[in-house]
């Protein structure tokens, strides 16, 4: 089992375009490991292309959105690392206003946007009920869409 350092140093042996860049950050998708081994290896298979974060989720927290070309190592649950993913593109869109293409291309579940919509208000619904928040139909969400790269 590689850490995440040595997956990123054999990462950059194998892509020397690379070799200046400092070791992204790592995370796993979802917040339970079915979930997050499940998208690591949608992730590993070129199926998952996108991700949404609540920009809700990037004010509490004081984090910086993403931006095209942003590099990060994507961990199963444990934080073994699975892939190297490289944004292309963000977009903010209102909960209400995801597509049924955008589901597809964040490629979870039956790439549903009915699927799409009940996983992620589930999952909006967890992380702000802590904070005595609750999601809306009109939340912002930053879709981030990916290219797996290692």
């Amino acid at each position: 089992m590689k850490t995440i350092e040595q997956y990123w140093k054999e990462f950059q042996a194998k892509n020397p375009c690379y070799l200046k860049e400092e070791q992204p950050h790592s995370y796993y998708y979802c917040d339970n490991k079915k979930d997050a081994d499940e998208c690591a290896e949608l992730v590993v298979q070129g199926i998952k292309q996108a991700t949404s974060t609540s920009v809700w989720w990037f004010k509490k927290f004081n984090e910086e959105f993403p931006v095209p070309g942003d590099l990060a190592v994507i961990t199963n649950w444990e934080g073994l690392p699975k892939a190297i993913v490289k944004t292309t593109r963000v977009e903010i869109v209102k909960f209400k206003e995801i597509t049924p293409e955008y589901a597809i291309i964040e490629g979870e579940g039956d790439k549903s946007l009915e699927y799409w919509k009940d996983v992620h208000w589930k999952y909006y619904s967890n992380e702000m009920k802590e904070h005595g928040e609750i999601p809306s139909e009109e939340m912002e969400i930053v879709c981030e869409y990916f290219e797996t790269i290692g």
